[in-house]
């Protein structure tokens, strides 16, 4: 009895310290966020949604797979709330595998176009990012860019940066590239694309530009708010690289720019789902996508919401036409072809 006792004691120990450790409030005045997104600018927003609400937001952060796992393991003993993923066709995987459930919002019908939230009103787009051609003025001039095609022509051989196939920007901008051309057409484009690699890809974003800046390329496909972290990042590369290089909007002719979206559901089995769709709707709001916008430098995704004047430097541009859900249809066949190619060779 004394071994017993003694081995529960110790067991109430590990749950209280694994509770506190977690940081996780339980109780009816609190949410917990499990979220891939990692800008302050979110945690900042949590704490000004606590001020307003008396709500209480505990964060937990992961990547999509991980955190996914985690809702599937947990089930109906689950403490996440909200997910949000950075890349909207996470979310489509998400209601997909049922850990999500629709709310029913008259505000977020009237603020997310239709194109940036699922039909049955499992997901909502929350930022919106652009991903585009990024070149050196003084080795390009403007009037040889046009599409994201355009890049497989012999003329940029050896000339163009990007990603990693595991990149999800990349798995995102080839799914929607297999929705508008078909799966034979992208998979050239992507055969193409990578035979006209300056090197094999590597690094982030802002590494893409700096590659561009430095001359090891003189074209990069990347996201645009990288320009307004860049430019706010303190490091003297980094402010140069956004100084000097240019953004130019490909496919706006045809098919438009493609955009994906950051976003946002409530769990399937969250503890309090009142308090996560006020979450929500929240986050859509006009005073949190200014927030959002000037900060992270994404676009809002509420179009009531006035541009910073560095997101209106860029230039105004038509969108890839098509509903983010293909993003999470097609990613399984993007990385597939990706491999095919030899993205990463």
């Amino acid at each position: 009895m004394k071994n017993l006792f003694l081995s529960l004691s110790v067991l109430a120990v590990i749950m209280v310290l694994g509770a506190c450790q977690l940081g996780i409030n339980r109780s009816e005045n609190a949410i917990t966020v499990f979220s891939e997104r990692h800008y302050e600018a979110d945690r900042e927003l949590y704490e000004m949604f606590e001020q307003k609400t008396g709500i209480q937001v505990n964060l937990v952060r992961g990547e999509t797979d991980p955190l996914l796992s985690r809702l599937e393991n947990e089930g109906e003993d689950t403490i996440a709330d909200i997910l949000i993923m950075s890349d909207a066709g996470g979310l489509h995987r998400a209601k997909e595998r049922g850990l999500l459930q629709a709310i029913e919002s008259p505000f977020l019908m009237e603020v997310v176009p239709e194109y940036l939230r699922d039909e049955d009103n499992y997901w909502f787009g929350m930022t919106k990012r652009a991903r585009v051609i990024v070149y050196h003025p003084d080795r390009v001039d403007v009037s040889e860019l046009s599409t994201y095609q355009a890049l497989t022509e012999p003329a940029w051989q050896g000339r163009v940066v990007t990603r990693q196939a595991s990149n999800i920007y990349n798995q995102s901008l080839m799914a929607a590239m297999i929705e508008v051309l078909g799966d034979a057409e992208a998979y050239d484009f992507a055969e193409a694309l990578v035979n006209n690699f300056a090197e094999s890809p590597s690094g982030n974003d802002r590494a893409q530009a700096n590659k561009v800046l430095q001359g090891i390329a003189d074209v990069a496909i990347m996201n645009t708010y990288y320009f307004g972290i860049m430019l706010n990042s303190g490091e003297d590369w980094q402010i140069q690289a956004a100084n000097t290089l240019r953004i130019f909007f490909p496919n706006q002719d045809t098919t438009g720019t493609h955009i994906n979206a950051s976003a946002i559901g409530v769990t399937k089995h969250a503890p309090n789902p009142e308090a996560a769709q006020e979450f929500i709707e929240f986050l859509l709001s006009e005073e949190a996508q200014s927030h959002i916008t000037n900060n992270t430098f994404e676009y809002p995704v509420n179009q009531n919401v006035e541009l910073p004047d560095l997101l209106v430097s860029w230039g105004s541009f038509k969108e890839m036409n098509i509903n983010l859900k293909a993003l999470g249809i097609h990613n399984n066949r993007a990385k597939e072809i990706m491999d095919q190619v030899g993205w990463d060779n």
